[in-house]
């Protein structure tokens, strides 16, 4: 009888929203234990004083997040704001499976990331979307993750901008150069710490934009990862906006439709890419994505239709923020990453109302 191997894990940015997403998922996990969980500011106190919702782990002691509480694990998860997860890294071994929730180690550009995160880059690491395009052949992103012992996990915005678009891009039916993504997200996305501009009050009823003009952090990270599918240089314009709501992103992409394209041209490359994936479906004609549908999954959920009066492909994406916008996508690519089955601890269906 062959005894299932267990995993240690250590998740470092334990008490934000992104930390508190990798344990609600790693507690579900058969092959994973959650050995030590750290912070910063919090180090000293009981996780259930900060994150309520874990009752299982209500008695575990935050730890002060340092290489030394982190080192000895099998895995460690990354929750660390932007710009913070390098050092930290780099003071783990080789052989530990690092998983970055951040955005150090996304991007190949170093010029790319200098420019929007004005620091040091610090390398890249093997990006964790595994049903991303990453080249017109049909091949995905999933093949270069076995084995990995970094990962990169994806910006929640750039999830669901590279799930839209990368199947039409890789089939050659939209135009590289022409394309306009507007998102809008919860709250949560802009993490735990106290702002402002977040306060119940602010956010209730309205909606508002930002990064406008070119200034997200995350269109670089996009633009590199359709321009994977496409096989070349691809030029976007990206904006966010922010919603009255805690959880969630849904998506609009559209881009130019290169002569002759018809809609079940596109609907062919779209059941081709997405069709044997677990987490990414797109919707039958006629019904639209909502966010409320992919709360606290790792589902993506899309549908799209072509514009014949303004000759573009509109494609829609909803997908919540916390769960496959980060820690479902971490927990997915470490499956990868251990040769475990990619769908342990994860779930595909949504919670209502």
């Amino acid at each position: 009888m062959v005894v299932p191997m267990t995993y240690t894990a250590a998740v470092s940015g334990a008490t934000g929203y992104a930390g508190g997403e990798v344990l609600r998922l790693l507690c579900g996990h058969p092959d994973i234990e959650i050995a030590t969980v750290a912070a910063h500011s919090s180090a000293g106190q009981k996780l259930g004083a900060l994150q309520p919702h874990l009752h299982a782990l209500a008695d575990r002691d935050v730890v002060e997040t340092t290489a030394q509480n982190l080192a000895g694990h099998d895995v460690v998860f990354l929750a660390l704001p932007h710009g913070q997860s390098a050092a930290v890294a780099e003071q783990l071994p080789a052989g530990t499976v690092v998983v970055d929730a951040g955005a150090d180690h996304r991007l190949e550009s170093a010029e790319a990331w200098r420019a929007f995160y004005g620091s040091d880059h610090a390398g890249t690491w093997p990006y964790g979307l595994p049903e991303l395009l990453v080249d017109p052949s049909g091949r995905k992103q999933r093949e270069n993750l076995p084995g990995a012992t970094r990962i990169a996990v994806p910006g929640c915005y750039p999830t669901g901008s590279l799930l839209a678009l990368a199947p039409a891009l890789a089939a050659g039916l939209v135009s590289a150069q022409d394309i306009v993504i507007v998102s809008a997200s919860g709250t949560s996305g802009a993490g735990k710490s106290l702002k402002p501009h977040l306060l119940g009050a602010e956010t209730m009823g309205g909606m508002s934009p930002y990064g406008v003009g070119g200034g997200h952090r995350h269109t670089p990270e996009i633009e590199q990862g359709l321009g994977w599918a496409a096989g070349e240089d691809v030029r976007i314009s990206f904006t966010p906006t922010l919603a009255p709501m805690p959880r969630g992103i849904l998506t609009t992409a559209t881009a130019a439709l290169r002569p002759g394209t018809t809609e079940e041209a596109v609907r062919e490359a779209y059941r081709a890419a997405y069709d044997d994936e677990p987490f990414v479906h797109l919707l039958p004609e006629g019904q639209w994505p909502t966010t409320k549908s992919v709360q606290a999954s790792n589902h993506v959920a899309l549908q799209l239709a072509v514009d014949p009066h303004a000759g573009r492909l509109v494609v829609s994406v909803a997908l919540d923020n916390l769960t496959k916008g980060t820690a479902g996508a971490a927990v997915q690519s470490l499956n990868l990453a251990l040769g475990l089955p990619e769908t342990a601890g994860l779930t595909a269906q949504g919670v209502a109302p």
